[in-house]
């Protein structure tokens, strides 16, 4: 007998880095080594045996919380609870340093994140859609 529920595996804890018009931005941010950050956090998914992805994006919209991180939380995560954390004004090793730990730790819904950290939580941000009216 085969099992009714469908998998779709087990993806990794992954982080999406925005480097759009203001993050990764060394003319808004000219202090940060934003090639670095995004270095590091590339080299720790390679070491990570498949449990962390790291991503670009665009633009994640809060400009004026540049840079801004998307910690997504792995399958396990989720299952346990784990939603999405955003992470704002992440410009020095120290906010670097604790996103990786943090996701080497399980990321969302497996380790608490540090307390320094979630200082720097931010709301994500809510899509304004136009009703047309009829």
């Amino acid at each position: 007998m085969t099992s009714a529920i469908r998998t779709f595996g087990n993806r990794p804890c992954a982080l999406t880095v925005c480097r759009g018009c203001c993050c990764g931005d060394a003319r808004k941010n000219p202090g940060t080594d934003h090639a670095g950050q995004l270095r590091r956090m590339h080299e720790a998914a390679a070491a990570s045996s498949g449990r962390l992805v790291v991503r670009t994006s665009d633009c994640l919209g809060p400009c004026g919380q540049a840079n801004v991180v998307v910690v997504q939380p792995s399958t396990e995560g989720r299952r346990r609870g784990g939603r999405a954390a955003w992470v704002g004004w992440a410009l020095d090793d120290d906010s670097t340093d604790e996103i990786l730990a943090w996701v080497a730790a399980g990321g969302p819904g497996i380790a608490k994140p540090p307390a320094t950290l979630e200082l720097q939580f931010i709301p994500a941000p809510v899509e304004t859609r136009t009703v047309k009216r009829r």
